[in-house]
């Protein structure tokens, strides 16, 4: 039986071979149709049914049984667009609306296969633009059919030598028409329309730049060493060294053996010293400016940051640290005094000695500025314990300090020498215990400097300055009232108190009070020696400090190692409010721009800031000052002007913080109206408070 598939082939693909061809291909294929037709018909005969296998239903165990009424029921079901496999409950936090709230849109766009193929089509812009620019594009349709031609003429060829032997060669190439001209195909070699390019930019012509100065002048010197210019230079020397012996002497003797040591000192290099004095200025303004670009992310945050979560907070505030100042040979020393200069707000005086009685040694004095945090200003040491300072009004450049030992000297900072222009001494009526406070006051008749002192011998002393001595005079003599005791032969001994701070009224000049440590506070009168004004039961152990309020006059408060920090009228026995801080509370200072505003701090490293208008019954910021559980701070103060304070402890570091907004909150302002600012509107802000307080107890009364 011949192959049918050259045949069928050669009819499908159009090829003319000749007339002779056609018929002969038709009739093959008609017979060999019906040929298969028989044979399939004599294969299956009768009984073929028996062995069909017959068709059975297949149904799950759990199908449903349903009804013909149920099965022709008709169920409809949408198709949707959303995918069932999208989360519904995505939520998201809106900083609008400060919550977390559902997304409304959701993706339902599924994915389940991409591919990226590299095809183009022929008519799109790509296509049209590669094949032009291989100058294809008439070509591409002949090349395509003429290739296909040629592989049917191949295999058209093999059938007819096969198959047909009787067709001639010579009738078939009569009858064929000649192929076009084969073109091979190219192929493109950038299928993505990339194209390297690469330029070469022209370097720029150095340039060389020269100046010439003048040359510095010169000049040639020489000269002879005689020895009587020689023995010249040494008699100038001691003529200095004459003058200098001569200025100490008229100043006051301080003592004999710093005296001597100076006089070592000096030699021949005080040519020398005194041209390095000229730079002095300099070098320190330099200095300056070193530690601010050091420091100037503090120094940017005491001019500009304010806490932003103050907001966001109950009227709660935080303490910021900025700077801290340390010395390292006031490493071993506490803090026992701080106070800011009147004049130079940036510039506080430190305090350093010792409160273990068993552990008293050196002391110094030092003065810090916030310009300068790495090293200080002005550096005095002493042979006894700093016990505290204060700074003159009028003249910022003197400086009262009390010792340990006593006594009580005045520091001139224009002076170039470390040692105090003033000291008392056993002659001049010195304590015999630390002193524990000294505060300057005003000049008296004669216009002579005036400062008063308080010491543990229960002595209150005013100190005057006259004609570059001080002379002393007894104030007040403290004594413990109920406590005289009978000594030998029917004598009377009375206990004395002991003194540890005092504060005077800011108007009054005459008033002042006492803390002792015995817990009571007295009201004193500089006129009346022998007798109290008042005495105030205020405290369990000894009074730390006692400070009058700087806007209302009948105020002051009171903080004592009993843990409490008490508030007082001083017409009133009986405190207003009344703190327990959990701990021994070191200090308390009021806060210069508000009359409700205090800071105290405690043993334990804390801070306590309060704001009586705000909470009467709790601190608005209570924050660790101190990383170390032993360290204990001792003294607070706040700046007369930047809102920040400054907090000293046993270790001898003073550290600069800011308040935060909150802890400084001004009235806010209300449309249409002026904010009331002055001592009137704090007084009368304190007087709401105090009426709140006293309402209770004077109802009874009337």
């Amino acid at each position: 039986m011949p192959p049918k598939v050259p045949y069928k082939s050669q009819k499908s693909q159009g090829g003319q071979i000749g007339p002779a061809v056609k018929p002969v291909q038709s009739r093959t294929a008609k017979s060999i149709s019906k040929k298969r037709d028989e044979d399939a018909s004599t294969e299956v005969g009768e009984g073929a049914d028996e062995w069909t296998p017959s068709k059975t239903l297949l149904k799950p165990p759990d199908q449903l049984e349903l009804t013909e009424a149920e099965l022709k029921e008709e169920v409809t079901r949408i198709l949707t667009a959303n995918n069932p496999h999208a989360p519904q409950n995505i939520v998201r936090y809106s900083f609008r609306e400060r919550a977390y709230k559902p997304i409304s849109y959701v993706d339902q766009l599924a994915i389940h296969f991409s591919l990226d193929g590299n095809l183009l089509l022929r008519d799109s812009d790509e296509g049209r633009r590669q094949s032009a620019r291989v100058c294809l594009e008439p070509e591409l349709a002949p090349v395509e059919s003429t290739v296909i031609e040629v592989e049917e003429a191949e295999v058209k060829e093999e059938g007819s030598k096969e198959d047909i032997p009787a067709v001639s060669t010579e009738e078939a190439a009569e009858g064929e028409e000649p192929p076009p001209p084969l073109l091979k195909e190219q192929k493109l070699t950038n299928q993505f329309n990339f194209c390297e390019r690469a330029s070469q930019t022209l370097n720029n012509p150095v340039r060389e730049r020269e100046c010439q100065m003048e040359p510095p002048p010169r000049a040639t010197f020489s000269a002879t060493a005689n020895q009587w210019e020689i023995y010249d230079a040494y008699v100038v020397e001691l003529q200095k060294l004459e003058k200098s012996k001569e200025k100490e002497k008229q100043k006051p003797q301080v003592s004999k053996k710093e005296d001597k040591q100076r006089g070592r000192k000096l030699t021949s290099l005080e040519s020398q010293s005194d041209d390095v004095s000229k730079v002095t200025k300099a070098a320190k303004i330099v200095e300056r400016m070193v530690n601010q670009n050091t420091f100037d992310d503090i120094a940017q945050d005491f001019k500009y940051f304010e806490d932003p979560a103050d907001e966001y907070r109950d009227q709660e505030g935080t303490l910021l640290p900025l700077w801290k100042f340390q010395y390292d040979k006031a490493k071993r020393l506490a803090v026992t005094a701080i106070c800011w200069n009147p004049k130079y707000k940036d510039l506080f005086a430190v305090g350093h000695g010792s409160y273990d009685f068993m552990k008293q040694s050196r002391g110094m004095l030092l003065l810090y500025t916030m310009k300068n945090p790495t090293f200080p200003e002005y550096i005095f040491s002493s042979e006894s314990g700093i016990m505290c300072l204060d700074i003159h009004n009028d003249h910022p450049y003197l400086l009262v300090v009390g010792f340990y030992d006593g006594n009580v000297a005045i520091y001139n900072l224009k002076k170039s020498h470390s040692q105090p222009g003033y000291k008392s001494s056993a002659k001049s009526g010195k304590h015999t215990d630390p002193v524990w406070q000294v505060k300057w006051q005003k000049d008296d008749l004669d216009n002579n400097l005036n400062f008063f002192s308080i010491s543990s011998d229960g002595r209150i002393v005013s100190w005057t300055l006259v004609k570059n001595e001080l002379v002393h005079s007894d104030v007040i003599k403290l004594s413990v009232e109920g406590t005289t005791m009978e000594g030998p032969e029917g004598l009377q001994l009375q206990t004395i108190g002991c003194g540890t701070s005092f504060d005077f009224h800011k108007k009054i000049d005459y008033l002042f009070l006492v803390g002792t440590e015995e817990g009571k506070i007295y009201k004193c009168s500089k006129s009346y020696s022998s007798q109290f004004l008042d005495i105030f039961d205020a405290h369990h152990m000894a009074v730390d400090a006692v400070s009058w309020n700087p806007y209302h006059m009948k105020v002051f408060i009171s903080c004592s190692s009993d843990w409490t920090v008490k508030i007082w009228d001083h017409t009133i026995k009986t405190p207003m409010f009344v703190f327990d801080l959990n701990s021994a509370v070191g200090d308390v200072a009021w806060a210069p721009y508000s009359s409700t505003i205090f800071a105290a701090v405690t043993t334990d490293g804390k801070a306590h800031v309060f704001d009586l208008s705000i909470n009467k019954y709790e601190a608005i910021c209570n924050q660790p000052v101190v990383a170390k559980k032993k360290n204990k701070i001792t003294h607070i103060q706040f700046n007369p002007i930047y809102p920040i304070i400054i907090i000293g402890d046993d270790r001898g570091h003073v550290t600069c913080l800011k308040l935060s907004p909150n802890l400084r909150k001004m009235p806010k302002e209300k449309k249409g109206q002026e904010i009331q600012k002055g001592p009137e509107v704090e007084i009368a802000k304190l007087d709401k408070l105090l009426n709140l307080v006293r309402e209770p107890a004077n109802k009874p009364a009337k």
